[in-house]
């Protein structure tokens, strides 16, 4: 049985998307690598914040199916250069239950693991869904500071938190929460922003791609954005907070009845503009901080299905992953979205017609040789497609039928490409500059 300090998969409980062909053997494998990787590793590889995405990379792998020899190889190319976990002070994991004492280790890696422990405690008392509620959900100042902490690292805590609830691993969920607990809080002036702005706007909420059409014409966020360092930090949020505001406010809920279609229009948005934004001269490739926020958005879909979850909590996640998501576009330098780059994509291996299109491309997601990023892609896509089908008449729905599948070849064709496996910061044309150019033929 899983429990807050023990992974444990089961072949019965199915995350969102899966191959049906699960063994048990890779099930029993991949339990036991998630516990050494839980127990031996730190969340963070080195001092700079760099994520240990073992488990992400596992339990992707998991889902499509695949051996445990694989799986095993995966785990071997990627926990030889982690961190060992600190030594936890048994003081301060006690200490944080006075809600003082929790605040006052927040942002610092340091308490990785102290933070870890007195998650796997409270889940302990209080099971994982009363612990998540108090700690992120509750509406006050410290659940609210941690729910903007779950977006910080571009994405990466609610990304670990999300397998954890779509795996039904509390470990991973302790995990989650404790990575949340360790990172900043500067991305809270845009959430809370946005939120008492959009209280204050009258009629319908724009489209997400109306709202990346807007951010795309206003060049000073792209100007703002071109800055050494964090671009959303040092540059959109020192200089324009106020005009990104101005735009992410303008999307709203208004009921809980409209978020099965919302969460797919914030899925088909994140594939539009993660695969677009491509340069006609160059290679294709991905850029690496938008594709975060399409690996991201399976797990959407998994909140959707928790009943322990208010429907204003669901709502209000999806509304800052929005939000979060055109601030993300506008901080690359708000690159040109050329739709045509995928529709008239050529694959390097076109899909066989004897099988399931997207078989031959996951079998090689499988096995390609990353730290789990390209196999994170290809299954959100595959996701993506199956829930934006009965949306696929909206307009505002710009990734549409056999898109998908363009953009899954897109996908391992640009990582098996070599060298630079994605570009960082499309928009800006140093990104580009080591990627291969296009073959004329392909002009």
């Amino acid at each position: 049985m899983a429990t807050a300090s023990k992974v444990q998969l089961s072949l019965g409980e199915r995350p969102e998307f899966y191959l049906k062909n699960i063994k048990r053997e890779s099930a029993t494998r991949t339990s036991h690598l998630l516990q050494e990787n839980h127990e031996k590793h730190h969340i963070f590889f080195n001092q700079s914040g760099f994520h240990n995405h073992i488990a992400h990379h596992l339990l992707t792998i998991y889902s499509l199916a695949a051996t445990p020899a694989q799986i095993q190889k995966h785990y071997d190319e990627n926990q030889d250069y982690q961190r060992p976990p600190q030594p936890i002070e048994a003081a301060i994991v006690k200490g944080m239950e006075d809600p003082s004492q929790f605040t006052k280790y927040l942002g610092k890696e340091r308490y990785y693991n102290d933070y870890l422990r007195f998650f796997q405690s409270e889940m302990d008392k209080k099971g994982w869904q009363q612990v998540l509620n108090e700690y992120v959900f509750a509406g006050d100042d410290r659940a609210d500071d941690m729910l903007a902490r779950m977006f910080a690292g571009f994405l990466h805590p609610i990304i670990h938190l999300g397998f954890g609830i779509e795996f039904h691993q509390p470990a991973i969920i302790a995990e989650g929460l404790a990575q949340a607990a360790v990172h900043d809080v500067w991305m809270m002036p845009l959430f809370d922003g946005a939120e008492k702005a959009a209280k204050h706007l009258s009629g319908p909420s724009k489209s997400v791609v109306e709202l990346l059409d807007i951010t795309h014409a206003e060049k000073r966020l792209a100007k703002a954005a071109d800055v050494d360092g964090n671009r959303i930090r040092d540059g959109i949020m020192k200089t324009e907070t106020q005009r990104i505001i101005d735009i992410v406010s303008q999307y709203h809920i208004s009921s809980p009845a409209e978020l099965e279609e919302r969460t797919a229009e914030m899925t088909n948005a994140a594939a539009y503009f993660s695969g677009a934004a491509q340069r006609r001269d160059k290679a294709v490739k991905f850029d690496f901080f938008y594709m975060h926020c399409i690996n991201s958005s399976i797990f959407f879909s998994a909140f959707l299905k928790q009943d322990w979850l208010s429907d204003a909590n669901k709502v209000r996640l999806l509304e800052w992953k929005v939000r979060n998501d055109i601030t993300l576009y506008a901080s690359r330098g708000c690159p040109d979205l050329l739709i045509d780059e995928i529709s008239n994509y050529k694959p390097s291996k076109p899909s066989s017609e004897n099988t399931d299109p997207w078989h031959e491309i996951i079998e090689r997601v499988k096995n390609f040789s990353d730290d789990g990023h390209g196999s994170k892609l290809v299954r959100a896509l595959v996701h993506g497609q199956q829930i934006c089908k009965p949306y696929e008449t909206n307009e505002d729905f710009r990734i549409k039928e056999d898109m998908w599948l363009q953009l899954g070849h897109m996908a391992i064709d640009s990582v098996e490409g070599g060298e630079p496996t994605w570009v960082r910061s499309a928009g800006f044309d140093s990104a580009w500059e080591k990627v291969p150019d296009r073959p004329r033929a392909q002009l």
